[in-house]
């Protein structure tokens, strides 16, 4: 049964591959406990009671809540798509409710910061360093995720129009307008990745040394790379400079609801987490200008 739900989530929700290995995890671990607890051998059996033991057993073991949270998560939609299939009666996770979490705050990457590492630092004048620049630039310059960069062809970009098509979660699609030089440098890139790869059969943007469709840690490991040069601070990951796309909008006067849109959050409490980092930097600038700060 975990298989039938993990190729409906592949198939039609078109969930990331990184995704359904989590997704597995999570009910497998949620199994072996309730077979060692209860001796369960199938999840569609459990009920409440016994679904809550393993989230408390799970607090137990001092599992951050944004831990638990996910697998709570993947319970929620396994038995939803149990439920929705007729294979039970009743959903026992409608009662089980997430775990309290502390706010945190995005960490971002200030602006002047990234503007002096993709306008100043020398990147390689070789297929992979110019690949680095496109990868940094694009996600700085669009705030989509790892996996809508990883799925990003080429077909996707309108140099036209000068916007981009992403397929994001959910199999949802949405249009992010893209700055003229970006555009340019798109389409140099495109141009030069013909002619290091004139065989190439994948339309991905975004290709391996050996001219294979990029896999996660090429990208995390390209923007830590750059991202020391500039920063010291702690975070630095793809998930980073999407936060500063967001963040540098706001502080620039975006509409938060525009921002919401770009960077396909599905509600606008996502977003206005990017809030917090606009009023420090309101109350900065109101401690330096005001008179009687």
């Amino acid at each position: 049964m975990i298989d039938s739900f993990l190729n409906y989530i592949e198939l039609e929700k078109r969930y990331s591959h990184h995704t359904l290995i989590s997704y597995r995890n999570d009910l497998e671990q949620c199994l072996a406990f309730l077979d060692e607890s209860y001796g369960l051998d199938e999840l569609p059996k459990a009920d409440y009671h016994q679904l809550r033991a393993w989230i408390v057993y799970l607090s137990q073991l001092n599992l951050s809540p944004l831990s638990i949270n996910r697998k709570i998560a993947t319970l929620k939609s396994y038995f939803k798509f149990l439920l929705r299939r007729g294979l039970i009666q009743q959903n026992p996770t409608v009662k089980i409710h997430s775990l309290k979490t502390p706010k945190t705050t995005p960490s971002f990457v200030e602006e002047s910061k990234l503007l002096l590492l993709l306008e100043q630092v020398t990147f390689p004048d070789t297929f992979a360093g110019h690949r680095d620049k496109i990868i940094l630039e694009t996600l700085y310059g669009t705030g989509i995720r790892v996996s809508e960069l990883l799925n990003l062809q080429e077909n996707n970009i309108d140099f036209t129009l000068q916007t981009v098509k992403i397929l994001g979660k959910g199999n949802k699609v949405r249009i992010i307008p893209i700055y003229p030089e970006l555009i340019q440098n798109l389409a140099e890139f495109i141009h030069l990745k013909k002619l290091e790869f004139p065989d190439a059969i994948y339309e991905h943007l975004i290709l391996t040394d050996q001219g294979l469709p990029a896999y996660p840690m090429l990208i995390y490991t390209t923007v830590k790379k750059y991202l020391n040069l500039v920063t010291t601070q702690e975070h630095k990951s793809p998930h980073t400079l999407r936060h500063s796309f967001a963040t540098h909008l706001l502080n620039k006067g975006a509409d938060l609801n525009a921002i919401k849109d770009l960077l396909g959050h599905s509600t606008l409490s996502a977003t206005q987490i990017y809030t917090h980092n606009t009023l420090d930097r309101l109350k900065e600038i109101f401690e330096q200008a005001h008179p009687k700060a």
